[in-house]
């Protein structure tokens, strides 16, 4: 089992930056990925970025490309979600992920935070 608590989530203006954390409790190990997925209101939920926990490796989104910067501090055992450059429509609820693999799939992921309210104001 993994725990996963998110936090960090906020108003902020366009252009603005937040960042979010995701501490992670439980079996973790090395070969574990975790993920940032997004749900806005009436829309369904999608992939932003992930990191696989060892090695560091990261995928994005290509609407967060450039903008966003996932990482990882082991020794704290928590993921990061750097947003810069916010935009309106990155409004949507955050919610962090853990599964075994570095896909876009949510339904590849096995466990999930309970999520952060992001809301970008124009």
């Amino acid at each position: 089992q993994v725990q996963l608590v998110e936090s960090g989530g906020g108003l902020v203006q366009a252009g603005g930056s937040l960042r979010l954390s995701c501490s992670a409790s439980g079996r973790t190990f090395s070969s574990i990925v975790m993920a940032w997925f997004r749900q806005a209101p009436g829309k369904e939920r999608e992939f932003v970025a992930a990191i696989r926990w060892g090695s560091g490796f990261t995928g994005y989104a290509d609407s967060v490309k450039g903008r966003f910067t996932i990482s990882r501090d082991n020794a704290k055992n928590t993921v990061y979600l750097q947003m810069n450059t916010l935009k309106p429509e990155d409004t949507a609820v955050y919610y962090c992920a853990a599964g075994p693999r570095l896909v876009s799939t949510e339904d590849k992921y096995d466990y999930w935070g309970q999520g952060t309210q992001v809301t970008v104001s124009s």
